[in-house]
């Protein structure tokens, strides 16, 4: 039986599939390191899970309004106003089953078939895969630290086709690590507004952040009516399995972007939108948060170090939890070191096709994982790195 045509070319998620790969050699009772999922390793605070299961001995397991509980888009919003300085309304947020939902939400409300999204890579592997399940098309542009780029009005330029609706930006970076500086958010701003295009801000890793400072795109000159914020609770609090993430958006935007919730999955759910609730409110939340970002960044110094004396090139990331690693000085491409780490040493990666189409001499290495397994891994690529000497 045959699927339907906007299924061609959409593969399953790299990393998801590099995932489960580790899990069946897991199984086999193999010595698997793991660096490939993007989930922090910490267990969800406990005030959290606490506030769940309140919920749930008070009933709170039907149906919440489509957009959110009320009480949790008014503390969003109160948040962002508190963080950024923005002047955002519970009425303007809309709570969704995760933050991937509501960038696919997102791109339903605005892309129409042939209509293009400007992507830049390295870019998170889902955001293409989004684009092409709605029937638009992308249009890449890039910004390799390594190769001395940024992202620049002049790059923008280059790649501007008058069927690009929108712009999507991803700062901190996933797979990158890399923190947009304000230079390049300035200039992505004045080229939206130039070439009226819409900018989808993804800030899931706005709070995992090291030496560098945030900056939220909305609170720019003129980007409060372009700008599609998202973020969530996964990646802050150690909440993946929860699936509660948030979009800000101009009203008619937000309005389809609700169409297409409450038509698909209908409302996050319940009592998983109080356990986030709980998250923002609780003072204890921020002091999991500050030692989790503490061990975050111990093990960011221990895995780049290792990694560059076994030769191989990559950047210290800025924010987020991953590694993007130039293995071209190893001779290999990233299909090659990956399979070749996965099959023989044990050692899970992404390899960097999945986040663009110039990523292909790249791996991802996800260091939300323990220093003793950081430490195991480096230990066994230095011996695979030696035997392809």
């Amino acid at each position: 039986m045959r699927v339907s045509r906007r299924f061609s070319g959409i593969a399953e998620s790299a990393t998801l599939k590099m995932g489960r790969l580790a899990k069946e050699l897991k199984a086999q009772g193999k010595p698997v390191v793991d660096f490939t999922l993007g989930e922090p390793d910490f267990d969800t605070p406990q005030h959290i899970k606490e506030a769940a299961r309140r919920a749930l001995d008070e009933g709170h397991t039907h149906y919440t309004q489509a957009a959110g509980i009320p009480e949790l888009r008014e503390e969003i919003a109160s948040r962002l106003n508190e963080d950024y300085g923005l002047d955002v309304r519970a009425d303007d947020v809309l709570v969704t089953p995760g933050a991937k939902h509501a960038i696919y939400e997102a791109f339903m409300a605005i892309l129409d078939a042939g209509d293009a999204a400007i992507l830049i890579e390295p870019a998170w592997v889902s955001y293409a895969a989004g684009v092409r399940l709605v029937g638009g098309e992308v249009v890449w542009t890039k910004r390799f630290a390594d190769r001395r780029e940024e992202v620049t009005y002049e790059r923008l330029e280059k790649v501007f086709t008058p069927k690009a609706k929108i712009l999507v930006i991803n700062s901190p970076n996933n797979p990158v690590g890399y923190v947009l500086s304000k230079k390049e958010l300035e200039e992505i701003a004045e080229f939206a507004k130039d070439k009226n295009l819409l900018v989808l801000s993804d800030e899931i890793y706005s709070k995992i952040i090291y030496e560098r400072e945030h900056i939220c795109f909305a609170t720019l000159d003129g980007m409060t009516e372009r700008t599609i914020l998202v973020d969530g609770f996964s990646k802050t609090y150690a909440m993946t399995g929860w699936r509660v993430g948030y979009a800000v958006a101009p009203p008619e935007i937000l309005n389809a972007m609700l169409k297409v919730q409450q038509h698909s999955v209908t409302c996050a759910t319940s009592f998983a939108q109080f356990g986030a609730l709980a998250a923002l409110r609780d003072e204890r939340s921020k002091e999991s948060l500050k030692e989790m970002v503490a061990e975050f960044k111990r093990r960011r110094d221990l895995i780049v170090e290792g990694l560059q004396k076994l030769g191989l090139r990559c950047e210290r990331p800025d924010g987020a939890f991953y590694v993007f690693v130039n293995v071209e000085t190893a001779g290999m491409d990233g299909e090659t070191f990956a399979e070749k780490a996965l099959r023989e040493f044990y050692v899970a990666t992404t390899p960097g096709s999945a986040f663009g189409p110039s990523c292909g001499g790249y791996v991802r290495f996800s260091y939300a994982t323990s220093t003793e397994s950081i430490r195991e891994g480096l230990q066994r690529l230095g011996r695979m790195l030696e035997g392809n000497a």
